[in-house]
């Protein structure tokens, strides 16, 4: 059975996996002794080929026996689509039938196999020119259709190989051990997104050369998972962490160094160890079999190394290509040149030859050499260079020689010189053509589901799902897939830019993550529940923040607010709350909720340079309940202990009646001096000031609370009521405002003659005033490009002037509202106070986006200037007169 599906190939051992034999003879020859000395080489390995035969040929039979028709060959009932019924006739006279420059080259194809089983019988026949969908046969380099599709993720190899796995249904080969008696063109692989792995091939290499790869079809063997798209062994993706680089430590020497101590290990101990952790994995491996978990690894195949796969070899060099590597047309993954999957390869094309592997595959494809180029390795059948090769010249044809004549033997030289000489005919395939709709919806129905290792992913096309799901990865801790352990979801789409959602059905752990452009500048948000108050993590984009917040943690005792970028230096702030609460309405919320009452707020600053160590504040601690403030300074060049001072403010009722500054109520600690340097009328200021502060601070706790209860009740909205964006080149989506854009064009259209022309001119109203000449002389065009400058100058000048003016409004506003509330503060509600200060952040976050708008204004300006004198001198109307100007 193996020698009809195969031919006659040893295998390295019994027990070992079959590996596809490479050749044992070269199609070519050469003549005189060093042929000789070739034949007799080949002769000894043959000997040694066949003794290695015998040994395993009773274990093959027995195998080959066991394998019934069942077994290797598919019924017609799996395959659930009919390529005879499909329509045919619309299809191009290409397809149809051949020019007589195919014809011409299938009698090449014809005459080279021919060859090719002579020298090599126990080789399987060449994949050379199977019947397309018209029933015609074609050549398959001339199946193969360079394309460059007009989206970016199809400009590398990755993009076009993820489509091609997403895009089209596998279909398992008819028959395992043989190639398919048919090619159809990627034309019609596309429009029915479904094919064996011969057409997914195809189709790829097609791709990668119209992008630019140097890609080949390979004609091989691989394993059975490979063949059989079965991933259930294999790890997801995306579950790979990437490979951590070991950093090399440079080891110098150094006859000074400290010599590190000896090993004081016990070995016999190590041994021990080693060997009762080999006992307890055996007993858990043993209990795992029991319990069924054996089924995870792979059976044996008996038809390893028969199996019959086809994928894409990209070589190096083109497109920046490093090394060499193989494409998995059904996963879309990449596979090194080594992989074991792959087991042998017979023959490799393009668009422009075909070549045949002449090395064998004992190894699998560890060992080939993808120079193609050597004529040791592979055989070309299409000569690419002047001097044609020497065919058939082995010692059966030298032997006929004899017996023909000088003019005979000039004429078939002749003959087979035109042959190998030909070039490859242009390919019969009508262009590859993937439509926006198409490429979008890339998942057959829309949807694809992908089975792992104790994982399943699925897929679905944009605007699939309401929400916007676009892939769903689940993880289980079974292969049976039952118990869920965690769940990711991405998003696209989304008008409340949330982009992936991470559940740990464990830990009932969810993390959310947010694309730049979020109401509040949210970017991570992980929570256990939605509920005010309980244990959340949130993280901000922190250019869109005027605070400057990074990263906010709470939970029901305590707050911590992380910040960068700060002119005060602030980069950490913690809130600690007493357990005791009462019912009151933050800042911007319409909900009640149990208000905590503030315990402490310590605050901890980066370094300030342009202060002394012993005056910069490193950490400031407000005991709201102890009525004292704690000040540590950063430490000093060589010093070990830093500068402290705590105060201790009076009580209230003191407070009234006196404002005087005593001793006791300040404890200070200058590093490096024993004397208090520090007089009691600055440190009463500087108590006056940390008292304010504190106030402050305790406003801004009140803000930070009431923009997370903000979060959360625009978050629970959100997710009530998904909606999701389309873009504005999106004319499927954006039916309606297409609608409502051709009726206001149609109502315009015939209300000025030539107005479309003149909106689309930038130099029309210039040129009305100096009448619109069909030629300009040259101070004409002078006059025209000063003015326009100058216009164009006056509207950014005026632009930024109007910039300005908003901001300077805005901030005194901001300063007429402070004065108001400070006059007025002890006589304000809870309500008005909590008014005042959503207000006052609302003021600040515009007169921050105003100094941004107006500091862009001014570094951009110039530079649309200079764009827009250049474009003038390059304008054809006036090139004449200032291309030297």
């Amino acid at each position: 059975m193996a020698e009809a599906v195969c031919g006659a190939r040893p295998w390295d051992s019994p027990t070992s996996c079959p590996q596809p034999q490479g050749p044992s003879c070269p199609i070519r020859s050469a003549a005189g002794s060093e042929m000789e000395v070739l034949e007799e080489k080949e002769e000894e390995e043959q000997k040694e080929e066949e003794l290695k035969a015998l040994e395993i040929s009773s274990e093959l039979h027995d195998t080959e026996t066991k394998l019934s028709v069942e077994q290797v060959c598919f019924s017609s009932d799996v395959l659930d689509f009919d390529w005879n019924s499909i329509d045919t006739s619309q299809l191009p006279d290409s397809y149809k039938m051949n020019s007589p420059r195919e014809k011409k080259l299938l009698r090449i194809a014809d005459h080279y196999h021919q060859q090719y089983a002579h020298l090599c019988p126990e080789r399987k026949p060449l994949f050379l020119h199977p019947v397309n969908e018209c029933g015609v046969e074609k050549f398959v380099s001339t199946t193969v259709r360079p394309t460059l599709l007009p989206y970016t993720e199809l400009y590398h190899w990755d993009g076009c190989a993820s489509f091609i796995s997403d895009y089209l249904t596998m279909e398992p080969l008819k028959c395992p051990l043989t190639p398919p008696s048919s090619l159809y063109s990627p034309t019609t692989i596309l429009k029915y997104q479904r094919g064996n792995c011969f057409d997914f091939s195809v189709l790829l290499c097609s791709m990668l050369i119209g992008a630019g790869y140097d890609a080949y079809c390979v004609n091989g063997y691989a394993t059975h998972d490979i063949c059989s798209l079965d991933e259930t062994l294999e790890e997801c993706p995306l579950l790979r962490k990437p490979q951590e680089v070991p950093k090399e430590e440079v080891k110098k020497s150094n006859k000074y160094r400290v010599k590190s101590p000896p090993d004081m290990h016990s070995k016999f101990e190590l041994q021990q160890e080693a060997k009762k952790k080999a006992e307890t994995e055996a007993t858990e491996k043993k209990e795992r079999e029991e319990r069924g978990m054996e089924a995870e690894e792979p059976t044996r195949d008996h038809l390893c190394g028969l199996r019959v796969h086809a994928w894409v070899l990209v070589l190096s060099g083109k497109r920046e290509v490093p090394e060499t590597f193989f494409i998995d047309p059904f996963t879309g993954n990449s596979h090194s040149t080594v992989d074991e999957q792959f087991l042998g390869i017979e023959s490799v094309w393009n668009h422009k030859n075909y070549w045949v592997n002449m090395q064998d595959c004992w190894n699998g494809c560890k060992d080939l050499v993808f120079d193609l180029s050597d004529a040791v390795h592979w055989e070309i059948m299409l000569s690419e260079t002047d001097k044609p090769l020497q065919l058939l010249l082995g010692a059966e044809k030298e032997n006929e020689l004899f017996d023909r004549n000088v003019d005979d033997m000039e004429e078939e030289e002749e003959e087979e010189k035109e042959e190998i000489s030909f070039a490859m005919p242009p390919s019969w395939v009508a262009p590859i053509q993937i439509s926006p709709k198409e490429f979008e919806t890339r998942c057959s129905q829309g949807r694809k589901v992908i089975l792992y290792k104790k994982a399943k992913l699925e897929k679905w096309a944009p605007y699939f799902n309401g929400n916007g799901l676009v892939k769903r990865l689940t993880v289980y801790a079974d292969s049976s897939y039952t118990k869920v352990v965690e769940v990711k979801e991405w998003f696209k789409n989304r008008e409340d830019m949330l982009d992936m959602r991470e559940v740990n059905k464990q830990t009932q752990l969810t993390t959310e993550y947010f694309s730049p452009g979020h109401l509040f500048g949210l970017k991570v948000h992980t929570y256990k529940s939605m509920n005010p108050q309980t244990e959340r993590v949130m993280e901000f984009y922190t250019e869109t923040r005027v605070d400057g917040l990074q990263k906010l943690a709470e939970n029901a005792n305590e707050m911590k607010e992380y910040f960068v970028g700060r002119d005060d230096f602030k980069y950490f702030q913690h809130t600690e709350f007493r357990t005791k609460r009462k019912k009151v309405t933050l800042v911007g919320t319409r909900t009640d909720v149990n208000s905590r009452p503030i315990v402490q707020i310590k605050e901890c600053f980066h370094r300030n340079l342009q202060k002394p160590a012993d005056e910069d504040i490193a950490e400031r601690v407000f005991l709201i309940e102890e009525e004292m403030i704690q000040l540590t300074y950063h430490l000093k060049d060589k010093y070990i202990t830093a500068s402290k001072k705590d105060f201790f403010k009076p009580a209230e009722s003191y407070r009234k009646q006196s404002e005087i500054m005593t001793p006791e109520m300040c404890i200070t600690y200058q590093a490096g001096s024993s004397e208090q340097h520090t007089k009691l009328v600055h440190l009463y200021k500087l108590l006056q000031e940390l008292t304010e502060e504190e106030k402050q601070l305790k406003q801004q706790v009140q803000r930070s609370q009431a923009e997370v209860l903000k979060i959360l009740e625009i978050r629970e909205n959100e997710e009530a009521d998904i909606k999701l964006s389309a873009s504005i080149y999106d004319t499927e989506r954006n039916e309606k405002k297409r609608q409502e854009y051709e009726a206001m064009m149609n109502a315009k259209k015939d209300e000025f003659p030539g107005q479309k022309e003149q909106d689309l001119d930038y130099l029309a109203p210039f040129l009305i005033q100096i009448g619109s000449p069909e030629k300009m002389t040259k101070r004409q065009a002078l006059r025209l490009r000063d003015d326009c400058l100058s216009d164009f100058k006056n509207r950014l000048v005026s632009k930024a002037n109007i910039i300005q003016a908003r901001f300077e409004k805005e901030v005194e506003e901001l300063q007429k509202k402070n004065q108001r509330f400070q006059e007025n503060q002890n006589q304000l509600s809870e309500k008005e106070e909590a008014d005042f200060l959503a207000d006052y952040s609302e003021t600040m976050f515009r007169i921050h986006i105003l100094a941004l708008r107006l500091d862009r204004e001014k570094q951009t300006a110039p530079q649309k200037y200079l764009a827009l004198e250049e474009k003038l001198r390059k304008d054809p109307r006036l090139a004449e007169h200032l291309g030297h100007a």
